[in-house]
């Protein structure tokens, strides 16, 4: 499984969404299901998946599938090119 896949998952998962709707136009708070709780069990998701923990500027951060992507690759080198 894909690091791509693995965060599609968590999303699908947590967020009990369709994996259609796991793009990179889906944002906080643009599902009803991605509300504030949902945010954290996201977070901790996350961090069980791929073996990281967050600081509180990135879990504030994370208003995007794809800036969930984008810290997971800038600040802890999950690569997601495979």
């Amino acid at each position: 499984m894909t690091n791509e896949q693995k965060l599609q998952d968590s999303f699908v998962r947590v967020l009990d969404l369709d994996p259609s709707q796991v793009n990179d136009d889906l944002k906080y708070q643009g599902v009803p299901q991605w509300d504030s709780i949902a945010h954290m069990d996201l977070i901790d998701d996350l961090e069980n998946v791929f073996g990281v923990s967050f600081e509180t500027e990135q879990i504030l951060g994370m208003s995007s599938y794809a800036r969930a992507r984008e810290i997971l690759q800038q600040s802890f080198g999950v690569d997601f090119s495979v």
